[in-house]
């Protein structure tokens, strides 16, 4: 399962898959649970309504229905219709498991094995649901434009984690262009993963990525 020649998560030597695997799926409170719950029902009512009828046709009102909810507890829970489709348990995860990385631990590094591993979970937890969003980002355009919206977000809390371990300023322009570099190509990758029907193994296609930011573009 290794996407990479350099470090697998299999072979991590400061963490295990069982213990990722609790960081995605961790103790919650009786009231955490349902919202986690209710937040599923959205996003299955909606990946649903869209396979029928596609995403332009598809109205919150409906979406609604489909969950047993109201509308207004859509937008409780999702600003957007685009956000239902684009909004996962991921930016948590990854931000807690880098600050839990052994000190010292190159940036990439640590981001080569945390998205790794959350993407092969990712996969296993449910692999048609990670395969219909990606499809949908690489074809609506609204889609894709929310998304840079939100990586933009997620780019600022990963530039927390980067100053904390690099002991550089937040807004210090190198963490800035890493942080944004690491989240832009990772984007392109799984836009390429679906224009290309979803046939290649994406945990090599992340591991070519995370090689290419490191290495540079060969002449």
């Amino acid at each position: 399962m290794a996407a990479t020649s350099r470090t697998s998560p299999a072979a991590d030597p400061a963490g295990s898959a069982g213990s990722f695997a609790e960081s995605l799926h961790p103790q919650l409170s009786l009231r955490e649970r349902k919202k986690v719950k209710t937040r599923i029902a959205i996003r299955r009512a909606t990946y649903g309504l869209i396979a029928e009828q596609g995403y332009e046709a598809t109205t919150v009102e409906q979406i609604a229905e489909a969950a047993e909810v109201s509308p207004s507890t859509v937008f409780r829970y999702f600003p957007s219709k685009e956000d239902i489709v684009l909004t996962d348990e991921f930016d948590p995860v990854l931000l807690r498991e880098m600050r839990s990385r052994p000190a010292g631990e190159p940036p990439l590094q640590s981001l080569r094995y945390v998205v790794t591993e959350a993407m092969r979970l990712s996969l296993v937890d449910d692999r048609e649901e990670v395969v219909q969003r990606t499809r949908l980002m690489a074809e609506v355009p609204a889609l894709r434009a929310r998304m840079m919206e939100s990586m933009t977000s997620t780019s600022r809390q990963l530039c927390e984690v980067l100053a904390e371990r690099s002991g550089r300023g937040e807004v210090d322009l190198a963490v800035r262009v890493f942080a944004m570099a690491v989240l832009g190509a990772l984007h392109e990758t799984t836009v390429y993963w679906a224009e290309r029907g979803h046939e290649d193994d994406v945990l090599i296609l992340i591991g070519q990525t995370l090689d290419t930011l490191e290495a540079g573009l060969p002449l």
